[in-house]
C-alpha cells in the first residue's frame, strides 16, 4: 500500500492507457508489419531494438544488472513471455485478423487458473471458476467457428490463427508464473524488461534465421506501411506498453492490472474495422461477450480465493 500513495495519480493514469489502448492497438500494428517482414524477423527486429535502447538508458543511469540466478529467470521468462507468448502473435495473425487475436489472448486469465498448479485443488473445487472456463473456451469455439470466410488483409485460416494464437496465451501465462514465482520481489523493473526484451529479440532472431526469415528480407522493396508498423510495435509496444504493464504490476493489485484483458479485444476489433476492414460477424459478437463473460467469472472468483488464502 505504500507504493499506492507514493504513485503519482498522472503516472497510473497514463500507464493504463497505456496498456488499455496503445496494447488494443499493437494487434493492428502486426497486421502492417506483416505486409512487408515475416514473423519472427518482427519480434527479432521489435525486441531487439527495444532492449537496446533500454540498455543505454540502463548504463546512462547506472543502474546494476540482475544477479546470474536471476538473469536465468529473466532470459527464460523474456522468451516465453515475448517470443512465444506476443511472438506467436504475429504468426496467428498471418492467418486469422488482428481482432480475432486480440479475443483469443484475451483468455488468458483462463490459462492462469489452468497453469497455475499450485492452486489447483483451490480453484477446481469452486462451480464458479469451472464455469467461467466453460463458457469462456466454448465462446472462443464458436467466435472461431462464426469467423467469416476472410478478410482484406489476410486469407482466413480461422483454425490454424485460433491454435496458434492459444499456443501464445499458453506461452505467455507460463513465463509471467515462473518470473513471478523465481524473481525477487524487490528487483528492479526497468533492468528486468530489459534482459527480457534482449533475450527474446536473440531467441527470435535466431528462429528467424533458422526459418530462413532473414535471407528473404529487402529492406528497399518494404513498403513504408510496413515500417511504420515495426516502429509501432517497438515504440509504443514494447517500450511504453510493456514498461507500463510491467510497472504497474509492482505497484498496483494483480485484479486491477489484468482488466486490460477485457479491454484490449475491444480496442483492436474496433480499430481493425475502422482502419483496415476486418470484418466482424453479429454471431462473433455474442461468441466474444460468452467469452468475456467467462473471463469476468474465472477471474472475480480466482481473485476471491487470492484474497482469502
Amino acid at each position: 500500500m505504500n507504493n499506492l500513495k507514493k504513485t503519482s495519480p498522472l503516472l497510473l493514469l497514463l500507464a493504463f492507457i497505456a496498456v488499455y489502448f496503445i496494447w488494443g492497438t499493437t494487434y493492428l500494428a502486426i497486421v502492417y508489419a506483416l505486409k512487408g517482414f515475416k514473423p519472427f524477423t518482427i519480434s527479432a527486429l521489435r525486441y531487439l531494438t527495444a532492449g537496446l535502447i533500454l540498455t543505454i538508458w540502463v548504463m546512462i543511469k547506472k543502474i546494476g544488472w540482475p544477479e546470474k540466478r536471476d538473469l536465468k529467470v529473466l532470459i527464460i521468462s523474456g522468451i516465453l513471455m515475448l517470443s512465444g507468448g506476443s511472438g506467436l502473435v504475429v504468426v496467428g495473425e498471418q492467418y486469422i485478423n488482428s481482432g480475432f487475436a486480440a479475443v483469443i489472448v484475451g483468455t488468458e486469465p483462463l490459462f492462469f487458473v489452468l497453469l497455475d498448479r499450485q492452486r489447483w485443488s483451490a480453484y477446481f473445487s469452486s462451480k464458479w471458476i469451472i464455469t467461467g472456463l466453460l463458457l469462456g473456451f466454448a465462446g472462443i469455439a464458436l467466435f472461431a467457428h462464426f469467423a467469416p470466410a476472410g478478410s482484406t488483409l489476410v486469407q482466413g485460416h480461422p483454425v490454424i490463427g485460433t491454435i496458434i494464437t492459444l499456443l501464445s496465451a499458453v506461452s505467455w501465462v507460463t513465463g509471467a508464473l515462473y518470473a513471478n514465482r523465481k524473481l525477487p520481489a524487490k528487483s528492479d523493473n526497468l533492468v528486468n524488461s530489459t534482459v527480457q526484451l534482449l533475450a527474446a529479440g536473440l531467441f527470435s532472431g535466431l528462429v528467424a534465421f533458422g526459418k530462413g526469415e532473414w535471407f528473404t528480407l529487402s529492406p528497399t522493396t518494404i513498403p513504408l506501411s510496413a515500417w511504420a508498423g515495426l516502429a509501432y510495435l517497438v515504440i509504443m509496444g514494447s517500450l511504453v506498453a510493456y514498461l507500463s504493464f510491467t510497472w504497474l504490476i509492482t505497484v498496483q493489485p494483480p485484479a486491477i492490472v489484468s482488466t486490460h484483458t477485457y479491454v484490449n479485444p475491444v480496442i483492436a476489433i474496433v480499430m481493425g474495422w475502422l482502419l483496415a476492414a476486418e470484418q466482424i460477424s453479429f454471431k462473433q459478437i455474442i461468441a466474444l461477450v460468452i467469452i468475456m463473460t467467462g473471463v469476468i467469472i474465472t477471474q472475480l472468483n480466482k481473485q476471491k480465493m487470492v484474497a482469502q488464502s
